[in-house]
């Protein structure tokens, strides 16, 4: 895992760049910070045979999903008063983004519903949404033709705004 750190350290703070630009302006997570809390989480997966670059920067998408969702739940627990003040994880100045951590947990909470119906297409918008991937690198990850990528994003997509619209 250290050795991989390098390699894709770049891409993963792109991947967190972009899901910080879906935030809320006061976020206190900065890039940095949300591509750090991810690579925790993915240094504790042991079992995990890598398979190529795509497949790790695409579990990567998951864990700051999984990041994201926790700060946001812990917001809305702080808007709700348990006390506790949320900090700042490094020294540099939060990113400034735009969003709302509720829509985020709605979208979670959407997804969870969405992969009781088909678990393949949260991967894709697990992939494509959160991690930026293109459809050929979602294909190849997920291991599916990039046609079956094309077809299952777009009825995630309006299975999703129909869900998010409720």
């Amino acid at each position: 895992m250290d050795d991989l750190l390098p390699l894709v350290y770049g891409e993963l703070k792109r991947i967190a760049a972009r899901q910080l630009r879906r935030e809320r302006s006061d976020h206190t997570l900065s890039t940095t910070a949300l591509v750090h809390e991810a690579w925790l989480e993915l240094s504790n997966l042991d079992r995990i045979k890598w398979q190529n670059r795509n497949h790790y920067l695409a579990v990567a998408s998951q864990a700051m999903r999984r990041v994201l969702i926790d700060h946001a739940v812990a917001k809305r627990a702080q808007k709700r008063g348990n006390g506790q003040p949320m900090e700042v994880l490094e020294d540099s100045p939060p990113l400034l983004v735009e969003g709302r951590g509720e829509e985020l947990l709605d979208l979670d909470h959407a997804l969870e519903r969405l992969a009781a119906v088909d678990e393949r297409q949260v991967r894709i918008v697990e992939c494509r949404f959160f991690g930026g991937m293109s459809i050929e690198e979602t294909a190849e990850v997920l291991g599916i033709s990039p046609a079956t990528v094309k077809r299952e994003w777009s009825l995630a997509r309006a299975w999703l705004n129909r869900e998010l619209s409720k």
